[in-house]
Order: structure tokens, then sequence, then C-alpha cells
């Protein structure tokens, strides 16, 4: 009874001791190993993790058998571990640094109705009009909403063209005899910002093997940044989506507008509010009248 006592009261001494840096300290390092999980989970980095587990088991299994020469391989892979892994994942991690920042970022923009929204749904609503027309003539394209993370180094592989998004102006660029046709078209700020664009090619060895060029270059964008990428097949005329590196088929007009606006518009949290207080504020009103209640 003692000895539990005895326990009891050295945990409660220790979580006296806790203080508000130690808390953040181990909130941000639960942080960090989250996203680790959720980075190494979702990518090809998971099989190539349980190979470097598979070799710190054999390591410490040569240490306990003093298994000397494949003690000594395996010390001296191990020393220089960090700057191979860093060369093997160095497309991963520069995927996930630039969401890092893109995410940190979006989260301090905030876009009025009045302006950004606006404009960003009138230019969803072209876009999911001229993809229902260019699925239905089978016209392949490829279309990029850019968000958090900048693609300069994507734009500068196409043509600046800095316009208002319309349907029209889409459907001319995918014309299958148009010279842009090949390349994707990048929006940003609501604008069609630049056409003809080369992306790359996921290397993701999971991909179905029936889906094209233009399928693994959306899923290629979308894996390297916080993109949100249309594709419309060539072939069966099927609407997709691509985002975060996974693909979403099977879309029509209806379900891709609306699963758009739920990812790319993004309402001002005070209009929200100030919006509410008045319509509450106005129903106040006409109950204190003694009209219309």
């Amino acid at each position: 009874m003692n000895a539990v006592s005895e326990y009891f009261e050295y945990v409660w001494t220790q979580l006296k001791g806790i203080g508000i840096i130690d808390i953040i300290d181990i909130l941000l390092v639960a942080l960090f190993f989250y996203y680790a999980f959720k980075f190494v989970r979702d990518r090809r980095a998971g099989k190539l993790l349980v190979g470097i587990v598979i070799l710190v088991i054999v390591l410490l299994i040569s240490s306990l058998l003093q298994m000397r020469a494949v003690n000594f391989l395996l010390s001296n892979l191990f020393s220089i571990g960090l700057i191979a892994l860093v060369i093997v994942f160095q497309p991963e991690l520069r995927s996930a640094l630039e969401k890092v920042g893109g995410e940190s970022l979006r989260g301090f923009k905030m876009r009025s109705e009045s302006d950004g929204v606006a404009a960003l749904r009138s230019a969803i609503g072209e876009t999911c009009t001229a993809v229902e027309d260019l699925s239905r003539t089978k016209t392949g394209a490829l279309i990029i909403f850019e968000r958090g993370t900048k693609l300069g180094d994507y734009i500068r592989t196409g043509t600046l063209i800095d316009a208002v998004t319309t349907s029209f102006l889409l459907g001319n660029i995918f014309f299958n005899k148009a010279p842009l046709h090949d390349g994707a078209v990048i929006i940003r700020n609501a604008r069609i910002h630049a056409a003809g664009c080369f992306l790359p090619l996921s290397t993701n060895s999971e991909i179905v093997k029936e889906l094209g060029t233009r399928h693994r270059a959306a899923i290629g964008i979308s894996e390297n940044s916080d993109c949100v990428v249309v594709v419309v097949s060539e072939e069966t005329g099927a609407i997709s989506v691509a985002i975060d590196g996974k693909l979403q088929r099977g879309y029509d007009r209806g379900s891709l507008e609306k699963y758009l606006e739920s990812l790319l518009v993004v309402e001002d949290k005070k209009a929200i509010t100030e919006r509410v207080k008045g319509k509450f504020r106005f129903k106040q009103k006409k109950g204190g009248d003694g009209k219309d209640e």
C-alpha cells in the first residue's frame, strides 16, 4: 500500500512541476509526430520506412548475437543514413514543406463576399460550364486552381494570359487544334493566369495503368502543391478532380461546382457574423413594433 501511495505522490510531484512552456513543448512534439505519420502514411515513403525499420531490427539482433561483419556494415550505413534519407525523400520533403507554408499562410487570408469570393464563384461557374461542354465533345482538358502554394515554376513553362475566366476562353484554349491545348491552364486569383503549362508526372506506382499522361500530370502537380486540378478525359469525356495526390472521378456539372466551391470559396468570417447579427436585430425590431411577429 505504501508503494502505491509513494508512486502516486511521485506522479503528483512531477505533474505539479509542469508549466505552460512544458505543455506547449509537448503539443508541438505531438503535432510534429502527427504530421510526420500522416506524411509517411500517404506517400511511398511508408514502404521505405518499413525497410528502414527492418534494418534497425537486424542491426539490434546482430549486436546482441555479436555478428561483427553485419553489425559493422549496418553501423556504417546508418552513420550516413540521414543524408541518404534527405536525398531519397527530397520530392516528398519539398512537397510537405510547401504545403505547410501554404496552409499557414492561407489561415490568415480571408476574402470578402463583395470582391474576391464573388469573382471566384464566377470563375468556378464558368469553369464548370466549359468542363461540361468539353466533356460532351470528349475534348481533353487540364485546369488548375492555385491556392496557397504558388505555381510560378510551372507558369513559366507556359504562356501568360491574365484574362477573366470565361467558358468561351477555356473552350478556345482546349480546342484540339489550338496551340495551347496540350498543356494545363492555371487559374490564379479567379483569373486565367497562364495556359500551355507543362506539369510533373506522378511517379506513384499505385496509379491505375489505364490513366494517361493528362491524369498523371494532374496527380503529380497535386502531390507537389495544395492546388485543385480538374481533368477532362479525351478518351471517355469523364470529369475528375485531383487533390493531395488523389484522383476522384465521376463528376457532373452540379457535383463539380459544389465540390469546387467547398474547396476554394472562403467567406470573410466577420462579414458572415455581421449578416447574422443584422438579421437578428431586424427580427427583434419587427417583434418590438408588434408587427409581422
